[in-house]
């Protein structure tokens, strides 16, 4: 299966690259055995990039819009404001009309204890997004090389306000860290806590392609040095350092967090908060809630796209490698399948079949989700599901696909989708974004439109209705057949 040339630059930044390769590397996404449906819960919005309940919370999902807005889905209803508006925060770090654009909101975590009243991070909440420097201020980490910086990325910490649990104190953001950017893209936009209790936060290369650029180090480019946060998975405890005095991990130097002192890069001029390194976009990851296991999906540049199982001190070999093909920064392109090797580089999950990889006859763009573990899919118990973000880059993007893989076999498969014709997402919807529950089902996040359009829809991975209740799904009435086959209370 080939088609026309293309080159994806992470979340929505694709562009079209005379010099990127056409020909299948790997074999083709075959069409699964597991069929759903996608239930529109929301429509109208801007750009949904991602979905989290808060801990405990089996009857709100927070819905991340990259425009600047957190809202609330409740009972299958958003909530007529707002939890959180930062679009004036964020604003001239990104163009909110342009579907391209990288950068927004983009990341939300709650803290573990953020509904245990004991707890130091009792109501506290994270947001990870592009912000614009301020005259006089300097991120925590600059750009490389002295690059010019045309915005920073940003960890910031809010609190719920006290007299309304739908609404965050906008008066309570504390930043926690930032880093400069010189390039738009590769931002990464996943912050969520670990098992450990922990934040983990990927960052992308810096930008650009190859790792190469103003802001790209060499020998080797970013994220292969350990001098620069850039190509990275961090690690990091986000309380104020005042909160956590037993603490024995180290304060960071604007002290703002504290550095787990079991990281692995602790010599000099090593970037102390790192946890594992060598990637090139990390768009999306999440921890399996029954296993704990991070499984991160790293944007390709122009041939393959990758699902990695990360450990401590992994340095999983972006860019020397793409998926487990080397890669030469040179010319840009993959050369041969090199499983294995060079030595100390970790490639994608390999399984009993296959290896979680695939190349651009099938996407463009991977974008991580999550492993099921609800109850209303038996079948899909324990799949990794994902997406890309379109099969054709332009003009125009389209046909957003949706996967599951198989962990432990190595194997990907394509949903069927019979509400669709042919199977397809319809009105060329791309996929910026997966979500999880209180319960465990997930969300697909999609949109036709930029930010600052409302073409987006939150759309819950449903168990395909029985033959005779397609009717009560096109009326509305889906709802009253999915509540009778839950065996458990969750959002919608």
């Amino acid at each position: 299966m080939t088609h026309p040339t293309r080159y994806a630059f992470g979340f929505a930044a694709l562009l079209w690259l005379p010099w990127a390769h056409a020909e299948p590397f790997l074999p083709a996404i075959p069409k699964g055995d597991i069929a759903v449906t996608l239930d529109p819960v929301v429509t109208g919005m801007g750009a949904p990039d991602y979905a989290i309940s808060a801990p405990g919370d089996l009857a709100r999902l927070f819905v991340v819009e990259q425009k600047g807005l957190l809202q609330i889905v409740q009972g299958r209803a958003l909530l007529p404001t707002p939890a959180l508006d930062i679009q004036s925060l964020i604003g001239g770090s990104f163009n909110p009309n342009n579907a391209n654009d990288e950068r927004g909101f983009l990341g939300l975590a709650f803290h573990p204890g953020f509904n245990t009243t004991t707890s130091a991070g009792y109501r506290k909440l994270y947001t990870f997004s592009s912000q614009p420097i301020e005259p006089g201020t300097a991120p925590t980490y600059v750009a490389p090389n002295g690059a010019t910086q045309n915005f920073k990325t940003v960890v910031n910490e809010w609190s719920m306000s006290a007299a309304d649990p739908n609404v965050v104190d906008a008066t309570s953001r504390r930043e926690v860290i930032s880093f400069g950017k010189n390039a738009n893209n590769h931002n990464g936009g996943t912050i969520a806590f670990g098992p450990d209790g922990y934040l983990y936060l990927g960052l992308g290369d810096g930008g650009n392609r190859n790792d190469v650029g103003p802001s790209h180090l060499e020998p080797g480019g970013n994220a292969q040095n350990l001098s620069t946060p850039l190509g990275k998975m961090l690690r990091i405890d986000p309380l104020a350092p005042a909160l956590t005095a037993p603490s024995t991990d180290a304060i960071s130097g604007n002290g703002q967090y504290r550095i787990p002192t079991t990281n692995p890069f602790q010599a000099a001029g090593q970037v102390r908060e790192t946890y594992a390194l060598g990637f090139r976009n990390p768009y999306r990851f999440s921890f399996d809630s029954l296993t704990g296991e991070l499984i991160l999906a790293d944007v390709g540049q122009g041939t393959i796209e990758e699902i990695n199982r990360v450990e401590l001190g992994g340095n999983y070999g972006w860019a020397v490698k793409e998926g487990d093909f080397l890669f030469d920064r040179s010319t840009g392109l993959v050369t041969v399948r090199s499983p294995g090797d060079p030595a100390g580089l970790i490639d994608p999950i390999k399984g009993t079949l296959g290896t979680l990889e695939y190349d651009h006859g099938d996407g463009i763009s991977i974008t991580g989700g999550f492993v099921y573990r609800g109850d209303d899919i038996p079948e899909l118990y324990g799949k990794y599901v994902f997406g890309d973000l379109a099969l054709r880059n332009a003009p125009p993007r389209v046909d957003g696909r949706m996967f599951y893989a198989d962990l432990e076999t190595g194997e990907i498969k394509e949903f069927i989708l019979p509400q669709f014709a042919d199977g397809k997402l319809p009105n060329g919807l791309t996929v910026h974004g997966f979500g999880q529950d209180g319960s465990g089902e997930l969300y697909a996040l999609v949109t036709n439109t930029p930010a600052s359009g409302t073409g987006g829809i939150l759309y819950r991975i449903a168990p395909v209705p029985e033959p005779g209740t397609w009717a009560l799904l096109a009326s509305g009435g889906v709802v009253l057949v999915m509540a009778a086959r839950r065996r458990r209370r969750a959002v919608v």
